[in-house]
């Protein structure tokens, strides 16, 4: 996990699989991590990482292309 970097989290899940999506399409390997507590699913995020390498360009594709 020391080679990745988080560089989006949202509460819903369908907006950070959108967003690994996007990231995927242009060549940016990217996974999602759920931290939502398991019993009620209230509190929470999802997370998306990219490696390091590949956090600049994910940062830039992110603010510049996928607005919710």
């Amino acid at each position: 996990m020391n080679n990745w970097t988080k560089v989006f989290e949202d509460q819903q899940e369908i907006r950070a699989l959108i967003v690994k999506g996007i990231l995927e399409e242009r060549g940016i390997a990217a996974f999602v991590i759920n931290k939502k507590e398991s019993v009620y699913q209230v509190i929470g995020t999802f997370d998306v990482l990219v490696p390091k390498d590949q956090t600049l360009f994910a940062c830039q594709l992110i603010q510049h292309e996928i607005s919710f």
